[in-house]
């Protein structure tokens, strides 16, 4: 059985002739928080939405826990907790009002729900203060609370810090963070702030265009883009048993036919030069690189505009 609770199959969107989403495979692992990073209108929300059945997919298949979504929708989404845009409330009641009518919507059975959702996202219960006069965190928060009131397995959050001040954003990342450690939750959360997500996601895809244009983990994404030695040499392959058997090194990728990765950057490279030539290999060049995340999203997407 897959270990996906979302994975998406050649998803595809056309609005009139222009294709928002175009062919994207997502593989969303469970228990874990994956991060959709892309610029406004690369095509992060019509992927929610398609996910969610708010919009129409054109081509394409949605597998949510494991099976096609199409057919299952009454079984699946009661499973799943979303903020797709604005959260959308009373104005003019509490927020404990407005969850409570939304308890009763959803038929949320937990004589507790309102409470307890409230209390993990650090908003009081039975607060007096309305709704429209809560600050903008606090609103977050409240569409955070409404998205976990029924005790979802899945969230799926559109930008949930968008427009908040920095402690704001603190404090939700926390919460998303604790919903996921803590309570075991899967998460989709998009943004268009690579701060945000190298620092909450476990896992991320990169999307420019309606083009999924990578998927990694963030730790394996780090590691290809942190300090490393690029060596250029004529034979790759007799390189890496070299380096292997005479320095015991472990920590490497291989890139093509001609150019390796060391990720141990405190090797003695006048030894491991010295050593492939006695071998025959011949050093094109080596040299130490020390790219940043932020690099690598200009590279890939062609320009600025991912903060």
């Amino acid at each position: 059985m897959t270990n996906y609770i979302i994975e998406t199959k050649q998803l595809t969107k056309l609005f009139g002739n222009q294709k928002a989403v175009n062919n994207v495979n997502l593989h969303v692992k469970k228990g874990r928080i994956y991060g959709l990073l892309g610029r406004n209108g690369a095509g992060k929300t019509t992927i929610m939405k398609m996910i969610l059945g708010l919009t129409s997919i054109t081509s394409g298949e949605v597998d949510v826990f494991g099976k096609n979504i199409k057919g299952r929708e009454k079984q699946v989404y009661p499973r799943i907790g979303a903020i797709i845009e604005t959260p959308g409330f009373y104005p003019n009641l509490t927020g404990t009002e407005n969850l409570e009518i939304f308890a009763k919507l959803r038929g949320t059975p937990a004589p507790n729900a309102v409470k307890n959702a409230l209390e993990v996202v650090g908003l009081p219960y039975k607060d007096k203060k309305l709704f429209s006069e809560y600050s903008l965190g606090m609103k977050q928060r409240l569409g955070i609370a409404n998205a976990i009131l029924h005790d979802p397995e899945l969230l799926i959050l559109d930008e949930p810090t968008n427009g908040l001040d920095p402690i704001g954003i603190a404090e939700v990342r926390d919460f998303i963070k604790n919903l996921s450690v803590e309570r075991g939750k899967t998460v989709l959360i998009s943004s268009h702030i690579l701060s945000e997500i190298s620092l909450l996601a476990d896992d991320i895809g990169i999307i420019d265009h309606g083009v999924l244009l990578e998927e990694s983990s963030m730790e394996e994404l780090r590691r290809k883009n942190g300090n490393y030695i690029l060596l250029h040499v004529s034979d790759v392959s007799k390189a890496t048993l070299i380096l292997e058997r005479q320095f015991g090194l472990k920590d490497y990728s291989v890139h093509d036919d001609h150019m390796l990765r060391i990720y141990d950057t405190s090797l003695d490279m006048a030894s491991v030069n010295k050593a492939l030539m006695l071998d025959e290999v011949s050093v094109i060049s080596s040299q130490l690189c020390n790219d940043t995340l932020e690099d690598y999203f200009r590279k890939i997407t062609g320009g600025d505009g991912i903060a």
